[in-house]
């Protein structure tokens, strides 16, 4: 370099992580997830497959970062004061993510691939699931300490309630749901909760 300062080797290696990070989602969405291989995610990333296999144990692993990473970036469960209006929102952000390329055919891969890799079905509970089922979980709870849902309203199974169903139909292949659906659906587990 000009100045004389070696280039800074805690930057470059973040370059190559973002580069990986977007090549595997660019290849899943080509390609789709079964023929995105490590080998074709380091060639396009300009990187061995040694550095990646250094970074992570395997490409599902690549992309469950990657995911997790854009779902960061979004907006958290809102809080409005209005539980319903809520859900709303946050549900139908969920299934933009669900059916929406780079990320819906990735995340659809992960989830297929979790049935026989158990390295990688934990570190979706742990890194991706588990956070928002409890962000989930303590928006109904401050619904609950307002007095929008009973106080003895079974608040892990009310996620499952609200959110099964799109999970449910993502995992099918079935047409998700539409906003008006979701609006439905939210009314449906809110009548089922005994909320006010």
């Amino acid at each position: 370099m000009s100045n004389g300062v070696p280039p800074n080797p805690a930057r470059r290696s973040e370059r190559s992580r973002q580069a990986i990070l977007a090549a595997a989602l660019d290849l899943c969405t080509e390609k789709g997830y079964a023929r995105a291989t490590v080998e074709a995610i380091a060639a396009r990333a300009g990187v061995s497959k040694k550095t990646i296999y250094r970074w992570w144990p395997s490409k599902g692993a690549i992309l469950l970062e990657a995911i997790n990473n854009a779902v960061v970036m979004t907006t958290p469960f809102p809080d409005t004061g209005d539980l319903a209006a809520d859900l709303r929102t946050q549900m139908n952000a969920v299934v933009r993510l669900l059916t929406t390329p780079p990320l819906g055919p990735a995340y659809a891969g992960i989830l297929t691939e979790i049935q026989y890799d158990d390295e990688l079905c934990r570190a979706v509970q742990d890194v991706f699931i588990t956070p928002r089922v409890q962000a989930a979980r303590a928006r109904l709870c401050i619904a609950r300490d307002q007095g929008e849902l009973p106080l003895d309203a079974d608040l892990d199974l009310a996620v499952e309630l609200f959110y099964g169903p799109l999970y449910y139909r993502h995992t099918l292949r079935r047409p998700p749901y539409s906003p008006e659906r979701i609006a439905t659906l939210i009314d449906h587990v809110m009548r089922a909760l005994g909320a006010s």
